[in-house]
């Protein structure tokens, strides 16, 4: 199973970090990208840079999308629209599960990637969400099939373990919650 964390300028870091580093414990072949290449990319609140290795591709497995970090609600919506204008073409392509961590399914939604679709989002943003024509679910995880989507910026964790759980077993993901000593919480939502 191929991975990909797509950076973009003004990413939020642990969205990014969670999923990745949760899914490469689980042995899951996991890489930094975006939508240009290799580069070094920003991270939102000038809180760290990160290298991205390579650009996204369409033929990965699953492909996941942080939200931004900003102090404003504004800011972070700006950070968030030009982020989908680098990475909605690219993303259209792609056959992967898409998966997102707090305000990356906002990003889809500004990309128009969701509409009539199943997500979650920071509590913060279910009233965005809904009204890009996307159903806001109010849960940890949702899974709308080939787009899991995660609530808040500490849910990353979380969904790169459900990603395992779901896509190799729950065997696996017991392994890395007990190298991690974390225990996932919260709701999984699945569409029926």
């Amino acid at each position: 199973m191929k991975a990909q964390v797509v950076l973009f300028d003004g990413f939020d870091p642990l969205d990014a970090i969670g999923p990745y580093e949760t899914l490469t414990a689980g042995g899951v072949r996991t890489e930094l990208v975006t939508a240009e290449g290799a580069r070094e990319v920003p991270a939102g609140l000038s809180l760290l840079s990160l290298k991205a290795t390579g650009r996204i591709d369409p033929s990965a497995d699953v492909i996941i999308v942080p939200g931004a970090a900003a102090l404003k609600d504004e800011e972070v919506f700006a950070l968030l629209s030009a982020g989908a204008a680098t990475l909605g073409p690219a993303l259209r392509e792609t056959k992967a599960i898409i998966a997102t961590v707090c305000g990356g399914s906002l990003l889809l939604g500004i990309a128009g990637l969701i509409k009539g679709r199943n997500a979650t989002t920071n509590h913060l943003g279910l009233h965005a969400l809904e009204s890009m024509g996307v159903n806001a679910v109010r849960a940890r995880i949702v899974d709308d099939g080939d787009l899991v989507s995660a609530a808040g910026v500490s849910s990353g964790v979380d969904l790169g373990l459900y990603l395992i759980d779901r896509e190799i077993g729950a065997q696996q993901a017991l392994k890395v919650e007990e190298l991690f000593a974390h225990e996932r919480r919260g709701t999984a939502w699945r569409a029926a």
